[in-house]
């Protein structure tokens, strides 16, 4: 199974074991069972990866635009053509249902093809001063070396969604997977090298220690982006190593997404776009429904469908063809929904499905609709991560925008209304710095991804992606 896939680090266009000769385990969520052990990067492995990207920085960032392209097109198609096995290898150390995982393969992939056409696009601008004395030319350049840190819940469309647009605009790139889930990391690197991206230009660095090895290349004057997507909480601590060399940094960070049901709504399409937002990766994604809000008159029945929708989905091993919901990815996040759910229950809210951590190995959890959740719940707080559906009434719209605002995250918001005056005023309103308008998925390679408040800051995918990795130089010429 593991046979393709390399377990070193990838530095300098080289499969090397970490300085320190240590390895960590690498588990199937479905078992608890190790399926690989791979090197245990240091931060003397980093400052090599940064030395390496630091080298082939001036190449890369000369290398034509059309060329920098056509390597990520080759990398498309490198990807799409191994797609069932690549799935097959985020199903195994993530967890995710094999249908979850294939449809991770080909967004993942889209972000190469995207950014391959993006790569010609880094525009300038040419302008007379207002003053008429000089021209105003503006030229955009690389950033510089890149420091880009992935999670584990799309461990494949994660590291593309950075990759590509820093590859695009001549940027080179150390990647620092999360630790539960590197081998799709480590894979990418082999896709990309074999694309004929030059050695140095990508280098991949799994490790344990993520706190001191991402530090120590935050500290490194060489490396000049930070691009990170996670938690808030670890993003807060970023920033405040990013400041100490000014490090231009993009944050994707946590999210806390209100899906607000109106009584005018297509019931069965917000049924539809519910199960999508909701139970997408199983509810481990920064995207997913974490609170409903539910019009008063109809919340019985919307409770009852979702709950019977969501009672018949097969429970299993991500790997299993027949499942539609894996486990979850480690003990601490099935143990943190476990958590939320019994204070939920413990407050007085009821469980119309699920409810209850199933016993026997794996990392497993119900997929579990609750309603009467009381409004202070932390459920209703915190970033869920879990395939449970908290489910709140309102009575009128002010009231949803309310409920929807409130929050310290601001990523995506999900609306149904079959009044689209009422809907293009909600999203509006709603402070989100995405919204889907009668549409349960958001994400799209050609739009830009990231959220307000503290969701995040700048931009991912669109040309807005491609933006983040360059920066613009003002020339003052006369001719």
């Amino acid at each position: 199974m593991l046979g393709f896939v390399e377990t070193e680090l990838f530095i300098g266009g080289k499969w090397v074991p970490a300085s320190s000769g240590n390895r960590f385990d690498v588990l199937d969520p479905a078992t608890g069972d190790v399926i690989a052990t791979v090197a245990d990067g240091s931060e003397s492995d980093a400052i090599s990866a940064v030395d390496a990207a630091s080298a082939a920085a001036a190449g890369w960032a000369a290398t034509p635009p059309r060329v920098r392209g056509e390597a990520l097109r080759r990398a498309w198609e490198l990807m799409t053509e191994r797609a069932d096995a690549l799935a097959k290898l985020i199903s195994l150390e993530n967890g995710k249902a094999l249908t979850d995982a294939k449809g991770e393969v080909t967004y993942a992939a889209e972000f190469f093809r995207w950014f391959a056409e993006e790569a010609v696009r880094g525009d300038g601008l040419v302008t007379t001063a207002p003053s008429g004395a000089n021209r105003i030319v503006v030229v955009r350049q690389p950033v510089g070396v890149c420091v880009l840190v992935t999670p584990w819940n799309f461990p494949a469309a994660m590291a593309t969604r950075k990759i590509g647009p820093a590859l695009a605009a001549g940027c080179t790139v150390i990647l620092k997977p999360a630790s539960d889930t590197p081998l799709t990391a480590l894979a990418m690197a082999a896709i990309l090298a074999e694309a004929g991206v030059p050695d140095g230009v990508v280098n991949v660095l799994p490790s344990r220690s993520s706190g001191k090895v991402v530090g120590k290349m935050l500290h490194d004057p060489r490396v000049r982006k930070l691009s990170f997507t996670g938690s808030t909480e670890v993003g807060r601590i970023l920033l405040a190593q990013a400041a100490d060399q000014v490090v231009n940094t993009s944050m994707e960070l946590g999210g806390n997404a209100p899906f607000v049901v109106f009584a005018d709504a297509d019931l069965d399409a917000a049924l539809d776009g519910a199960m999508i937002a909701k139970m997408r990766n199983g509810g481990e994604a920064c995207t997913a429904a974490n609170r409903f809000y539910v019009e008063e008159s109809i919340a019985g029945e919307f409770s009852r469908l979702l709950a019977s929708r969501m009672s018949a989905l097969v429970v299993g091993p991500g790997t299993d063809e027949k499942t539609q919901v894996g486990p979850l990815v480690n003990e601490d996040t099935v143990a943190k929904v476990d958590g939320l759910v019994r204070g939920a229950l413990e407050s007085g809210a009821s469980a119309v499905t699920g409810g209850t951590r199933p016993d026997g190995p794996g990392f497993y959890y119900p997929p579990t609709v609750l309603t009467g959740v009381a409004a202070d719940a932390p459920i209703l707080r915190e970033e869920i991560f879990g395939p449970v559906a908290p489910i709140v009434t309102f009575g009128s719209e002010q009231e949803a925008v309310r409920l929807a605002n409130d929050t310290e995250f601001g990523l995506v918001a999900y609306v149904y209304t079959g009044d689209l005056a009422r809907g293009l005023r909600v999203s509006e309103a709603i402070e989100a710095g995405m919204v889907g308008l009668n549409r349960g998925l958001v994400s799209d390679p050609a739009a830009p991804f990231g959220g307000v408040k503290q969701s995040g800051i700048g931009r991912e995918g669109g040309h807005e992606g491609l933006l983040e990795y360059l920066e613009s130089k003002y020339i003052a010429v006369n001719w």
